[in-house]
């Protein structure tokens, strides 16, 4: 029966791969990342600065120059052949990562077997949890964001994971340095191998490091001066960190609206706190003999910890979901449950029709940041795991109890949150040189067409509804000095241009995540409040723009 369903997942997974491939190759913008990737290299082997480089869609090469190095040979072959290998060696990288954390996983949930049957019980356990943990992985937005941008996070996980449980050996550790000189967040495994005394590893992972740093010096001398004097500190060419696809610390900070005098110190506070308790569980884990668990651990920490932690970086976060259910005790296996839905769905698209309040939205489009922050702290309950299953029946009631009232309690918690503006990263105001996108200003185009408007009323505006966003556009009259837009209780307000687009006629237009609790107010020149609209929003969007 286990080898059938072991069967069954398998051609699962076949039929996500080969689905999600295709989807990826009729994408216009498919594979992007790698395309940098290639772009960048073959600018350098022009003579052209690596860092220099910039794609049609605005992406630069991130990576320190020994990436470089590794990635040189897809220059070498035809673009549209780096492509279908790239693709097959991603799918091939979910695989080589379900095997062991499907046998840790087996390992979490064998339930003191008896002598006789103890082997073939785990074997055939194994084999089911492998196909299970491929066959999620595939479908995981993680990973189809690493099929849809090609790119290189997959193979860093999978580096760093093979190293960090790997038995003694003289070669371990090596990987992981490796795996930091092409991507520095695993470098934090060398604090792992500290904490745990594994000291000889932690030589042999900074030896790596610093051997291949030294070897991309001696090949890419001016890329490698260029990145570490500081390339490597400019994350803002990554892109918008305060996106919602920035599934970190900092990015939910940036989103929360935290002003930029106080946020280096409140991240790298956070951040050293996080760390720090994460090696604690992590370290414990490994001495418990669950190095599978461990590693995971640790990787979910680079996701919380790194400045920028986009959906592709957050299979370490997956990972620890799927542990999470297969552990011992109904808390775990709920938290470990909700945990994989929101790195499967995106709660904030999802949910957002019941998310009665900004903070409740603010929950839902931070899940998987929250999640792995409190993944970090609280680890894996690492003495639970190696507690008989019969124990964990027996508080099955108790476990229950704790699972809806810490639900409950962080639902009432962001409830009652007066969000600032900045905790909607999807807001953005359009200026000018938009005026001839019939996308954002849709209520009136041309002076004949805008001239209609003038109804006196202060402010007049339509909305469409999208799938993530809701736009706002209208014109205003000639008494309304300011536009102000309130997206949150409590909140700052945002300051709306208006356009003198034509003569005569000022028009205006943005964008926001939700109207829920949206509010526009129109002030006079000496700031007497002229008009608010708020339930008109609401009924508005409702109604469909």
């Amino acid at each position: 029966m286990r080898d059938r369903r072991a069967a069954l997942l398998w051609v699962g997974f076949a039929v996500a791969a080969l689905v999600s491939v295709a989807l990826v190759l009729r994408r216009p913008d498919r594979l992007s990342d790698l395309h940098i990737y290639h772009g960048a290299l073959t600018d350098l082997r022009a003579g052209r600065p690596l860092y220099g480089y910039v794609a049609p869609n605005g992406g630069p090469f991130t990576y320190p120059p020994f990436a470089a190095l590794v990635l040189w040979p897809i220059t070498t072959v035809p673009l549209g052949v780096v492509e279908a290998l790239w693709l097959a060696a991603t799918c091939a990288a979910v695989v080589a990562i379900a095997v062991p954390v499907g046998r840790a996983l087996a390992e979490g949930r064998a339930a003191m077997p008896s002598p006789g049957t103890a082997g073939t019980r785990t074997t055939t356990s194994a084999s089911v949890s492998i196909a299970a943990v491929a066959a999620v992985l595939m479908v995981a937005a993680p990973v189809q964001s690493n099929l849809r941008f090609g790119q290189v996070s997959i193979f860093i996980v999978l580096m760093a994971l093979l190293d960090g449980m790997a038995p003694p050996s003289r070669m371990r550790g090596v990987l992981i340095g490796v795996a930091a000189a092409i991507k520095l967040t695993p470098l934090l495994f060398v604090l792992y191998f500290l904490a745990c005394g594994r000291y000889r590893d932690a030589a042999r992972a900074l030896a790596a490091f610093v051997g291949c740093a030294a070897l991309a010096l001696a090949v890419l001398p001016a890329e490698s001066l260029t990145y570490w004097a500081g390339t490597v500190t400019q994350t803002s060419r990554i892109g918008n960190l305060a996106s919602l696809g920035n599934q970190s610390v900092h990015g939910m900070l940036l989103r929360i609206g935290m002003d930029e005098g106080s946020l280096p110190l409140v991240w790298a506070a956070l951040v050293a706190v996080i760390c720090a308790l994460a090696l604690l569980r992590a370290r414990a884990l490994s001495r418990l003999g669950r190095p599978g668990h461990a590693a995971v651990l640790v990787g979910c920490a680079t996701v919380a910890a790194s400045p920028v932690s986009w959906t592709h970086h957050q299979v370490w976060t997956i990972l620890a979901a799927m542990l999470l259910v297969g552990a011992v005790g109904v808390a775990r296996r709920v938290a470990g449950a909700l945990l994989l839905a929101s790195m499967v769905l995106s709660l904030g698209v999802v949910l957002a029709p019941v998310s009665m309040r900004p903070g409740v939205q603010f929950l839902f489009e931070n899940a998987r940041a929250i999640g792995t922050v409190v993944l970090c702290v609280a680890g894996f309950g690492a003495v639970a795991l190696t507690t008989a299953r019969t124990h964990a029946n027996r508080a099955f009631p108790r476990g229950w109890l704790r699972v809806g009232v810490a639900s409950l309690g962080a639902l009432a918690f962001f409830a009652v949150q007066p969000l600032p503006a900045g905790a909607d990263p999807t807001f953005k105001a359009y200026r000018l040189p938009d005026v001839v996108n019939s996308r954002y200003f849709f209520v009136c185009r041309g002076p004949v067409e805008c001239a209609r408007y003038g109804t006196g009323a202060p402010v007049t505006f339509g909305t469409r509804s999208e799938k993530t966003k809701v736009r706002v556009n209208g014109v205003v009259s000639d008494q309304v000095a300011r536009l102000d837009y309130h997206s949150a209780p409590g909140g700052p307000p945002r300051t709306i241009p208006l356009l003198a687009a034509y003569p005569g006629v000022r028009t205006f237009s943005f964008r926001s995540a939700t109207m829920a609790h949206g509010q526009l107010i129109a002030y006079s020149a000496d700031g007497r409040t002229l008009a608010r609209y708020d339930d008109e929003l609401t009924a508005a969007v409702r109604a469909g723009g």
